[in-house]
């Protein structure tokens, strides 16, 4: 189905939108911060490892704002198994994919994929340690020296044969769908809005009621979580 140009509809909320380039900044970050820490003056891997923590609270976030979101971050919206994924993906080859206003079928599925790569590497960096052996993640401790390789090593397969070309995927396919489609989801992704059309899940996206309020707490619970977990466990920050 063809979108129409009828006005303008509200596809993603603020607190989603944020999350996405929050997200990509901190991925970024923390690539950079490993690879040129000796340059920025940082051999211990302090801003690596705050950047960890951050991109591990964010996709705990997102698990919560999978429940508590707009209809369109909403799990439950989106989530419809390999089935549908399959027919998108068949008819999307030949031509007549519906149009969707939140994540498509496929696009669903790099969401999980998403999170899931994230989740493990973050989980594998909370007990790696550094190339020199001085520091590590904040679990590192816990785990004997045979444990700290193998974390560390995953933690960088996880990146690079999992995360990376997750993330050169997430490229074509949105350029493949801004200037051969015609689908305006990288705008959308900015502005919050596509043109007014014929979707096939909403005509416009279910907004609650003081979103931001709503995603504060629960970054404040993703925090909780998160640094209350490590702290349970035994970790340190330092």
């Amino acid at each position: 189905m063809a979108v129409s140009d009828r006005g303008a509809v509200v596809a993603w909320d603020l607190p989603t939108r944020l999350f996405h380039w929050t997200l990509l900044a901190l991925v970024v970050s923390a690539w950079v911060s490993v690879e040129f820490s000796e340059v920025i003056g940082d051999e211990l891997l302090n801003w690596h490892r705050a950047n960890g923590l951050a991109i591990m609270t964010l996709i705990v976030w997102r698990l919560l704002w999978g429940i508590a979101g707009s209809s369109t971050s909403r799990f439950s919206s989106f989530l419809s198994g390999p089935k549908p994924a399959f027919q998108y993906g068949r008819d999307l080859i030949a031509g007549r994919a519906p149009v969707y206003l939140g994540h498509n079928p496929l696009g669903a599925l790099m969401v999980v994929a998403f999170i899931i790569a994230l989740l493990l590497q973050a989980s594998f960096g909370l007990f790696a340690i550094d190339d020199n052996d001085l520091t590590g993640g904040p679990l590192y401790r816990l785990l004997d020296r045979a444990g700290n390789k193998f974390a560390t090593r995953w933690h960088g397969r996880v990146f690079d044969g999992l995360l990376l070309p997750l993330i050169a995927l997430h490229i074509t396919v949105n350029l493949y769908y801004a200037f051969v489609k015609r689908e305006p989801l990288i705008k959308a992704m900015v502005s919050g809005q596509k043109p007014g059309g014929d979707y096939a899940d909403a005509a416009a996206a279910d907004i609650p009621m003081r979103p931001m309020a709503r995603a504060l707490v629960c970054l404040f619970l993703a925090a909780a979580i998160v640094f209350g977990t490590i702290l349970g466990l035994g970790g340190r920050f330092t």
